[in-house]
């Protein structure tokens, strides 16, 4: 008996693997995913700006990443004694203006490097709505808790977001002429704009996506506002603010995710990694045991033959930990 609606996941798109590497941005969804590529031993960047939510902030980021730009203290303001960017999440904030630079070209540079070589783009769009400064039009990507007054809302437009997207496309494949663009949708709701105005920014969103895929080639688009949507309608899926997806819906769609993307290959060396990582944060009854220092010695014998096979895992930490604890 079939109890809820399933959504179709998408056929025949290129495969995720071990040996990819992988950019993330968007919204704090992509932390979600990312971090749970991350942990599986995927090679990922991501955020390099920390959280954005908009696609024309997302762009921006983006297109100063492939230009490598360097930010100077024009680019920054201050308030409250802090220094920061309205590009950039608050993380990369601080009360000296060298760290707060020091923090944002750094990453920039970091990710400059990366995205050359990547092999995936993935990028998630959480709302349409964007913030402009009103002293010269600029959509940012974070207020900072500045005065709304020094800001415009509005709501994005389904061409201008193709429209620039299709250009920023085009700039990105001469610098990284293989890469695969994987665009998705945030499922957290925006409930600022009420339930029908967080339902017309998606709306946007999905029409925007559906346009640059259509006319782009090696761009595609995973369905996880739909699975939330469809597939998860329970508020059990639901975090207590009743708006973000709980861990139980991130590891679900997490699934899904593995079921479109992942060969069998994948999915094994992923099970072999996660039974590692239980292994080691096992607490021994007696750490100085020789029944112990046995089972360590099995965990490092497994993590050597898996690197041994999967060559571009990057196993080093877990090696260097069994290692140190045999010292013990």
């Amino acid at each position: 008996m079939e109890l809820i609606t399933r959504t179709e996941l998408p056929v025949g798109q290129c495969e995720i693997k071990h040996s990819y590497k992988l950019m993330l941005m968007g919204s704090c969804f992509t932390e979600n995913i990312g971090n749970r590529l991350s942990v599986n031993k995927f090679r990922c960047d991501i955020n390099p700006f920390g959280v954005l939510y908009n696609p024309m902030s997302i762009r921006e980021a983006l297109t100063q990443i492939i230009k490598n730009k360097t930010y100077t203290p024009d680019d920054l303001m201050q308030s409250r004694g802090l220094w920061f960017s309205l590009m950039h999440h608050s993380s990369f904030s601080s009360f000296n203006i060298d760290e707060c630079l020091d923090n944002i070209n750094s990453r920039i540079n970091e990710s400059s490097e990366f995205l050359t070589k990547a092999d995936w783009l993935v990028l998630t769009f959480g709302t349409a709505r964007v913030y402009r400064w009103n002293e010269d039009g600029h959509i940012v990507g974070n207020c900072h808790k500045l005065n709304e007054k020094l800001f415009s809302r509005s709501i994005l437009d389904v061409d201008d977001i193709v429209t620039s997207y299709s250009n920023l496309i085009s700039v990105l494949r001469i610098v990284n002429p293989g890469i695969r663009i994987l665009f998705t949708v945030s499922p957290i709701r925006h409930a600022k704009d009420g339930m029908h105005g967080n339902q017309i920014s998606k709306s946007v969103l999905l029409l925007a996506i559906d346009k640059i895929c259509s006319s782009n080639d090696g761009c595609y688009y995973f369905p996880s506002y739909e699975i939330m949507m469809d597939e998860l309608r329970d508020y059990r899926f639901y975090a207590d603010d009743m708006l973000h997806p709980s861990g139980k819906a991130v590891d679900y769609i997490w699934e899904r995710f593995s079921e479109t993307y992942f060969n069998r290959e994948t999915i094994d060396s992923i099970k072999a990694c996660n039974e590692i990582t239980r292994a080691l944060g096992h607490k021994p009854f007696n750490p100085d045991s020789e029944a112990y220092r046995g089972f360590l010695s099995q965990i490092l014998l497994k993590i050597e033959a898996l690197k041994e096979k999967f060559t571009y895992l990057d196993v080093e930490k877990e090696i260097e930990l069994c290692r140190t604890l045999l010292k013990k």
